[in-house]
């Protein structure tokens, strides 16, 4: 057994998304090594190795989201009832959102992408938690505009969720309570 693997019960996601109704990310983070190629950088080079890294690490990830996209594109996931997908090996699990072109480009929606081990259920259940609380942050609304509009709430909320891949908070209204500095009880 490696020493580096997490305990069986703690649940690890690899990226967190908020994506629009056509697919374009609005925010989100990637963890851990997910979405990266390795590098060799030496003497003069690293600089340039580095920004050519980045870049490559960008397409990469967009090229995950293209993916993602076309496999949930014509899905409609209710906010408590996350739908599940497998994207390169990787399970993604999301809710919210309606498919583009069904009142104005749709819904925003919540994805998680774990591990091919992790737990559906448990990334379900990360992913209704985030979306729950996205929804009470914005008033109800979750569409693109209100979204883009409240980004810094948005941003907030993932880093109260998770840290480092690890979820800290799963409570909506935990959550919600934390980006506003409100002691809920």
């Amino acid at each position: 057994m490696a020493s580096s693997a997490l305990p069986p019960l703690l649940p690890k996601v690899d990226a967190i998304l908020v994506l629009d109704g056509d697919g374009n990310r609005l925010a989100g983070k990637y963890y851990g090594e997910f979405m990266k190629t390795p590098t060799a950088t030496n003497g003069a080079d690293a600089a340039a190795d580095n920004a050519a890294t980045a870049q490559s690490v960008e397409q990469l990830r967009n090229s995950f989201e293209r993916q993602l996209q076309s496999k949930i594109g014509g899905i409609s996931a209710k906010s408590d009832a996350a739908e599940v997908v497998n994207v390169l090996g990787k399970t993604a699990v999301f809710c919210g959102g309606s498919p583009a072109g069904h009142g104005g480009g749709g819904d925003v929606r919540v994805v998680h992408v774990g591990p091919a081990g992790e737990s559906e259920l448990v990334l379900a259940h990360l992913a209704e938690g985030m979306y729950d609380a996205l929804s009470q942050l914005m008033g109800g609304s979750t569409d693109r505009a209100m979204v883009l509009d409240n980004l810094e709430l948005v941003f907030l909320l993932i880093d109260e969720h998770c840290d480092g891949g690890i979820i800290l908070e799963t409570d909506g209204q935990k959550l919600a309570g934390s980006v506003l500095l409100r002691d809920e009880q």
